[in-house]
C-alpha cells in the first residue's frame, strides 16, 4: 500500500516537470527565483565558457543539481535536437495540473484547446486566459503544440499565472465533467457567444487553426456557438478568439 502510494506521488510529480531547451531560454530560467527548477542537463561537449559559463553559475548560486549527458542522450531529454544547444531544464510548474482535477472544483470557466499546433496561437491564448475572465486551458497532449521556448516567448511571461489543465485528449476528460454546459466555437453556428445563459460550470472549445474544432469533440459539446462578423469577415485567428472569450461577461 505504502509502495503504491508511493508511486503515485512520485508520478504526480513528474507529471510536472516540464522540460525547456536553449541556452537564452534556460538562462532566463534560472535568472527568475521564481521558476522552481528540478535539474539541469547539460552536453558534455558544451565548452564551459561564454553562456554556458553563465549558466553553470547560476546553478551553482541556486544549488541545483546539474547532470551531464552524451549529445545524443541529451536530445532525446530536449526533444529538439536541432535547437537545444546542449542544455536543457526541468522546472516544476505547479500550475500544470491533471485534468481529473476539474472534477473536484464547484464551479469554472474554462477553455479547452483542441488541436492547437502552432506554439505563437498558444502562447498567446495563455497571455489572454491569465489576463481575463477564465480559471484555466484545458490542453491536451495529443497534436497539440507542446509547452516550448516559443510557448513562453508568446505568453509574454504569463505561462504559470493560470492553471493548465493536460489530459491525453478532449474525449478522455470532457464526457466525464457533469452538469458542464461545452461550447464549441464554430463560424457556421447559429448561435452566438453573446447570446449565452452561462451556468456555473462553462468550457468553450477552441479548435485546430485550419479545420476547427473536430466532429469527435463537437459530439461530446451540448451546443456551438460563433462570434457574430461583419462586412464578409470569415474568421478570426484562434488566439484572438481565446481573448474575446477570455474578456466575456460571465
Amino acid at each position: 500500500m505504502q509502495d503504491s502510494q508511493e508511486y503515485k506521488d512520485k508520478k504526480a510529480f513528474f507529471e510536472k516537470i516540464i522540460t525547456l531547451y536553449g541556452r537564452n531560454v534556460v538562462i532566463e530560467v534560472l535568472q527568475d527565483e521564481n521558476v522552481e527548477v528540478h535539474k539541469l542537463h547539460l552536453a558534455s561537449s558544451n565548452k564551459p565558457d561564454g553562456a554556458i559559463k553563465t549558466i553553470l553559475s547560476l546553478a551553482k548560486s541556486r544549488t541545483i543539481e546539474v547532470t551531464y549527458h552524451e549529445k545524443n542522450s541529451l536530445s532525446r531529454i530536449s526533444k529538439n535536437a536541432k535547437q537545444d544547444q546542449g542544455v536543457a531544464i526541468d522546472i516544476i510548474a505547479k500550475s500544470y495540473l491533471n485534468a481529473n482535477e476539474i472534477k473536484n472544483m464547484s464551479a469554472y470557466r474554462l477553455i479547452a484547446l483542441d488541436g492547437i499546433q502552432n506554439p505563437q496561437n498558444l502562447g498567446m491564448i495563455i497571455r489572454s486566459c491569465a489576463a481575463g475572465n477564465v480559471d484555466g486551458i484545458i490542453l491536451p497532449k495529443k497534436s497539440s503544440a507542446k509547452i516550448s521556448p516559443l510557448v513562453i516567448k508568446a505568453s509574454a511571461g504569463t505561462l504559470f499565472k493560470l492553471p493548465i489543465y493536460f489530459c491525453n485528449a478532449l474525449e478522455d476528460i470532457l464526457p466525464d465533467l457533469d452538469d458542464t454546459k461545452i461550447y464549441a466555437l464554430s463560424s457556421h453556428a447559429k448561435n452566438n457567444i453573446y447570446d449565452l445563459n452561462q451556468s456555473e460550470k462553462s468550457i468553450f472549445v477552441l479548435g485546430n487553426e485550419s479545420d476547427g474544432v473536430s466532429q469527435e469533440v463537437t459530439k461530446l459539446c451540448n451546443n456551438s456557438i460563433s462570434i457574430p462578423m461583419k462586412r464578409g469577415v470569415e474568421s478570426l485567428n484562434v488566439a484572438v478568439t481565446a481573448s474575446l472569450i477570455a474578456f466575456m461577461k460571465s
